[in-house]
């Protein structure tokens, strides 16, 4: 069956591995969220959650977002839609009926009251609750994006510690790398490649020297 802007292939049998939050997107004018199966030049392949059907959606007709860049306004900074949904998740508070506008405002006043419901529409809170039912159905965990910064920051102190280890055994052994190579547990070979990466000068050594002392 073909409709404008997407072809509808078929309706898989039930999917044995679990579905992962950050392959999920929303498209814009679909109902729904949508489990993204394969990227193309001019759109994607993707699983509605709702119907269960895989189908070709053209990126000329349709814009896709993912659902984990998805940030919500709130009274301070923005958060990331997973945030709200973990908080729903943790809440004793039964879904509102996502048509009632006004029981979706005072369900989130409840379970996000940090949410800015002058900036965050009706229409958006429903989309949340609809979701929220689809990824409970579906098994799949909200996941927050990963912290760059923490990881960038383990990255560097890493290499920080590596070069501090380095220069205080080239130090010691005034620059002869055999030595200062067999103390690391590494090869010369190794030492010299790093000596590179790091940018080492041989009067760098003997500073290091009186560092230690």
């Amino acid at each position: 069956m073909k409709i404008e802007g997407f072809s509808v292939f078929c309706v898989p049998k039930k999917r044995l591995e679990p579905m992962e939050y950050n392959k999920l997107i929303s498209v814009s004018g679909m109902s729904g969220l949508f489990e993204l199966l394969t990227s193309k030049s001019d759109g994607a392949i993707a699983r509605s959650l709702e119907t269960n059907a895989t189908q070709f959606i053209s990126s000329r007709a349709y814009q896709f977002s993912h659902l984990e860049s998805i940030e919500v306004f709130t009274t301070k900074e923005n958060v990331f839609l997973a945030e709200v949904f973990i908080e729903m998740g943790k809440s004793k508070e039964a879904l509102p009926n996502e048509k009632d506008a006004k029981a979706t405002q005072a369900y989130f006043k409840k379970v996000f009251p940090n949410m800015d419901f002058e900036r965050v529409y009706a229409s958006d809170m429903k989309k949340m609750v609809k979701w929220f039912a689809q990824l409970q159905k579906a098994g799949v965990e909200p996941v927050l994006p990963a912290d760059e910064d923490v990881e960038e920051e383990e990255s560097l102190s890493l290499h920080d510690k590596e070069l501090e280890l380095i220069k205080k055994s080239l130090g010691k052994y005034e620059g002869k790398r055999k030595e200062a190579a067999q103390e690391l547990g590494i090869s010369e070979r190794t030492l010299y490649r790093k000596i590179k990466q790091f940018n080492f000068h041989i009067s760098d050594f003997f500073r290091v020297i009186r560092y230690i002392e």
